[in-house]
C-alpha cells in the first residue's frame, strides 16, 4: 500500500495511492488503516511531505561495511527542516559545499511500529559538517530534510536499492544491504535510547554516494519500490525570521 499526503481542494488528509486518484483515510496512525469512501482525483492533488514529524533522526557512520567498526551513531533533524516533493532546496551561497544523500527512512506508526518506509535526501553543509561535531548546523538548515513521494508499505528494507541525480550526474545505484548497519537493526537501536511516536521518521543511513548541489539545479533520490523525490535547488538567501509558535 502506498500512502501520501496530499492538499487537495478540500484541505489535507493522507490518502492512499490508486491508479486514478487517492483514496482519502480515516486514521494513517490507526492501529488498522481504514479508507473512506471519498477519493481525489490526481489533477486535484498536490504531494506534500508524507508525515509531519516531531523527531527526525540520522544515522551517522551508517554508509558501508567499515563503519561497522565505529560505534553506532545518530544525529538530530530539526522537524522545521523537512519539506515535501517539488518543494525547492535552499542553499545559501555562505555555506559552501553542499551535497545531497539519498537515504531509505524509516516511517513510524502506530505504538512505536514501522508504519512504512520513505525516500530521503539528507542535505549536508559539509564545510559546516567540518566545523561542528554535533552537525546541527550542517544538517538542520531550512529545507534540507525532503521526504516523499509517499510511504510504501510493503517493501523489504534489506535489499532495497537507492538512487541518487543531480541533474545529469548519477551516482553508482546501492542496496541497503550494503549499510554498516541493517535497516533493522537500526530501528532496534534507536528505538532503545529515543521515545518516538506516530509520524517520527529514521534517516538509516546513504548506502551510495552522495553528490555536490547547488541553486538552478534538480536532485532526484530514489529508492526501488518507493519512487522517487525530486526537488529543485533554489538560491537559498538568508531569512532571518522566526516562524510562529517556534522558540
Amino acid at each position: 500500500m502506498r500512502i501520501a499526503r496530499i492538499e487537495h481542494p478540500h484541505g489535507i488528509d493522507h490518502a492512499v495511492v490508486e491508479a486514478h486518484g487517492y483514496r482519502l483515510i480515516e486514521d494513517v496512525f490507526a492501529e488498522e488503516i481504514r479508507c473512506q469512501d471519498r477519493w481525489v482525483p490526481l489533477a486535484d492533488v498536490r504531494l506534500l511531505a508524507p508525515v509531519e514529524p516531531r523527531t527526525v533522526v540520522g544515522m551517522a557512520h551508517n554508509t558501508g561495511p567499515g563503519d561497522r567498526l565505529l560505534r553506532p551513531q545518530a544525529f538530530l533533524k530539526p522537524a522545521r527542516s523537512v519539506i515535501g516533493p517539488g518543494d525547492p532546496v535552499p542553499v545559501p551561497a555562505e555555506l559552501g559545499l553542499v551535497h545531497a544523500e539519498a537515504e531509505l527512512a524509516v516511517v513510524i506508526g502506530h505504538s512505536g511500529t514501522v508504519l512504512g518506509y520513505t525516500v530521503a535526501n539528507d542535505v549536508t553543509g559539509r564545510d559546516l559538517q567540518a566545523e561542528d561535531p554535533l552537525w546541527t548546523r550542517a544538517k538542520g538548515q531550512r529545507g534540507f530534510t525532503p521526504l516523499g513521494p509517499w510511504i510504501e508499505t510493503d517493501l523489504d528494507p534489506a535489499r532495497a536499492m537507492v538512487g541518487l541525480a543531480v541533474d545529469d550526474a548519477t551516482a553508482p545505484r546501492a542496496g541497503t544491504d550494503q549499510l554498516a548497519r541493517s535497516v533493522t537493526e537500526v530501528v532496534a537501536w534507536v528505538s532503545e535510547f529515543l521515545p518516538l511516536g506516530p509520524g517520527d521518521v529514521i534517516l538509516t543511513g546513504a548506502p551510495g554516494a552522495s553528490l555536490p548541489i547547488r541553486p538552478g539545479q534538480q536532485v532526484t533520490a530514489s529508492v526501488a519500490g518507493i519512487g522517487e523525490l525530486v526537488n529543485p535547488v533554489a538560491d537559498g538567501m538568508r531569512e532571518r525570521r522566526t516562524e510562529r509558535g517556534a522558540a
